[in-house]
């Protein structure tokens, strides 16, 4: 599905992550910082997603305004996503200013959701006991803005 990009979809998706939306910015996933690898601004199809999770399959779109308008874009999209196997979540463009932490719980708890409901040999193995358990919600410490130690999401606190 990664590969099945659309031309236009692909030089769409590399201009949007140079132009990010404060909100985007905001609730930047980098890396694996869920336990999760996220890729920002992922073309899908003729579609641009704002954050996709290939595995489990989570899409996370931050919605400005502009969404009000493009509510049909916007259900054809999704329907495509859905149609490919991914899950979407919407959170509006000013909730990652407001309320970080609830955000960043939901998307951890749908993931864990996903990754119970189809277990798949991408995910590390960290002993039998453990096998196909979620970790446990990592703790965030913000700084005084809210950002972690690069400017996006904060980092995990390091493990006990």
């Amino acid at each position: 599905m990664q590969n099945q990009a659309s031309t236009n979809a692909r030089t769409f998706a590399r201009s949007l992550r140079q132009e990010m939306t404060d909100g985007e910015r905001r609730l930047w996933l980098r890396g694996e910082q869920l336990g999760f690898k996220f890729r920002r601004q992922h073309p899908l199809g003729a579609y641009v997603a704002d954050f996709a999770c290939l595995a489990p399959r989570l899409i996370v779109e931050v919605d400005g305004s502009q969404h009000a308008q493009q509510q049909g874009y916007d259900a054809q999209r999704d329907a495509f996503f859905r149609s490919h196997g991914f899950d979407v979540m919407h959170f509006p463009a000013n909730l990652p200013f407001s309320d970080l932490q609830s955000i960043v719980e939901a998307i951890y708890n749908r993931l864990t959701e996903l990754a119970a409901l189809a277990p798949i040999p991408a995910f590390p193995q960290r002993g039998k006991e453990q096998e196909n358990q979620p970790e446990a919600f990592p703790e965030l410490h913000l700084s005084p803005l809210g950002e972690g130690r690069d400017g996006g999401f904060p980092a995990p606190a390091p493990a006990p």
